[in-house]
């Protein structure tokens, strides 16, 4: 697919209300991803990771978070999809510090949209997984470039190089 859907998915972020609390807090909505895109100046991207609180998602999401701001200066927004509850986006996103919202796609609904499931081999067993990619979305919700199967560690280099030439 080269457009964004048209439908609506759960998104969990961090309330930076500025009500101060002892635990974190939340806010969990939906969201249509097309009208979300075209609030941008730019457009929208949508980076797709394997698992909360594993390793690897754990030091890309931090790299989106420490670069929201470049991101966001370059005309993105950022959102982040897997498969986990948003009761594990909670926790993922006060043990990271996430700054940007996170798709909880349990029913796989965006994952299979985007093709992004695949057969994946670990110590010698198969198993369908999401393959980490990262699509970019202009504002009116056409894909204009599409990353798949990357690395976390360096991914952001990547990534701030392309933004500018779209």
């Amino acid at each position: 697919m080269t457009q964004l859907p048209n439908f609506l998915v759960t998104i969990v972020e961090a309330d930076t209300s500025g009500h101060a609390t002892a635990q974190p807090q939340f806010i969990q909505r939906q969201i249509n991803l097309l009208a979300y895109a075209k609030q941008a100046e730019k457009g929208l991207i949508v980076y797709f990771y394997p698992k909360d609180n594993t390793s690897g998602c754990s030091g890309q999401a931090q790299d989106f978070s420490q670069h929201l701001t470049q991101l966001q200066q370059l005309g993105y927004q950022v959102i982040g999809v897997s498969r986990d509850s948003v009761k594990s986006h909670e926790k993922f996103i006060a043990n990271q510090q996430i700054t940007f919202p996170l798709v909880s796609d349990t029913d796989e609904q965006l994952c299979q949209y985007f093709g992004i499931i695949a057969e994946k081999k670990l110590y010698g067993k198969v198993s369908l997984g999401v393959v980490r990619s990262t699509l970019i979305f202009d504002n009116t919700g056409k894909l204009v470039y599409e990353m798949r199967n990357v690395r976390a560690k360096g991914h952001m280099d990547k990534l701030l190089a392309i933004l500018p030439t779209l």
